[in-house]
């Protein structure tokens, strides 16, 4: 039996959160092409005969402005403490230098893969001169080359991944997919809603709290608040005579149905907390502990 935690690191849109849900075959992290999407620490278990390894999707890599930053890079550094492998994920179209920097700022104590994503469409030369550029690298014991989103060499990397993992009884429960409430996952697709339908800053200024989560017999009730910063914000999440808090509403509730499996009645309510992205108190009732 093998068992152990493996931890992906990464600059922000790499890829993390996708190759987490491709690893799980289910969408436990939310994704968007906006950066700094994830802002937790989320574990995968994922627990097959032979092996059970723990995967934790971390925040993207970034020098904090605000203490919310400063929570999301906490996440990272807890990650780094329990790993028993790294992937190191860059995205082969993206700065490949900016990626060293970052990880060799990491001062990893674990064996490391440095895996490429997003690597459907790329030229042979292109993924080649990438290789050579992490060939050697001391954080890399290998480099492995994955497309995430189609799935493309997810398998071959789980099998590599195996091969460095050590042996020891399983963490949790076989049944288990991650150890966060259900409510977490909640909150996190109505943010990715306002990811994918506000533009601008407004996703950045937003957090979500789940007031209510009662399952009644037919249906879960679910009641949750939408955090912005300013009276203006929250102009722009209702939208004119509300038509923009409605379409997030049906969204979210069809999001959150194929999630739970169940039918929902989902109410969002918009409140203002001036500055709640370096307010400790806001932070820590949010979930950002």
């Amino acid at each position: 039996m093998k068992a152990g935690f493996v931890n992906i690191f990464g600059k922000p849109n790499a890829g993390k959160s996708t190759l987490l849900n491709a690893f799980m075959g289910e969408k436990l992290a939310i994704v968007s092409p906006k950066v700094q999407t994830t802002r937790h620490r989320i574990k995968g278990i994922l627990s097959e005969p032979g092996y059970q390894i723990i995967f934790s999707d971390t925040p993207g890599i970034i020098e904090p402005k605000y203490k919310l930053h400063e929570r999301m890079m906490q996440a990272v550094k807890s990650a780094l403490e329990d790993a028993d492998l790294a992937l190191l994920l860059v995205d082969v179209w993206d700065d490949w230098a900016e990626s060293d920097a970052i990880f060799s700022a990491l001062r990893l104590r674990v064996p490391a893969l440095l895996v490429l994503n997003k690597i459907d469409g790329a030229s042979a030369e292109k993924l080649e001169q990438a290789k050579q550029f992490f060939s050697g690298k001391p954080y890399v014991k290998e480099i492995e080359m994955v497309s995430a989103l189609r799935k493309q060499g997810v398998d071959e990397l789980l099998q590599k991944i195996l091969s460095f993992l050590p042996e020891g009884e399983p963490f949790f429960d076989e049944d288990n997919l991650t150890d966060l409430p259900t409510r977490f996952f909640v909150g996190e697709l109505i943010r990715e809603q306002i990811y994918q339908l506000y533009q601008d800053e407004i996703p950045y200024h937003t957090a979500i709290l789940v007031q209510e989560f009662k399952e009644k017999s037919t249906l879960v009730k679910i009641m949750a608040d939408i955090i912005v910063q300013r009276d203006t914000q929250k102009g722009i999440i209702l939208g004119e005579k509300g038509k923009m808090i409605r379409e997030l509403g049906t969204r979210s509730r069809q999001e959150i149905e194929k999630f739970l499996g169940q039918k929902v009645f989902l109410e969002l309510f918009v409140k203002v907390r001036p500055k709640w992205r370096d307010n400790d108190l806001h932070l820590r009732e949010y979930g950002y502990n």
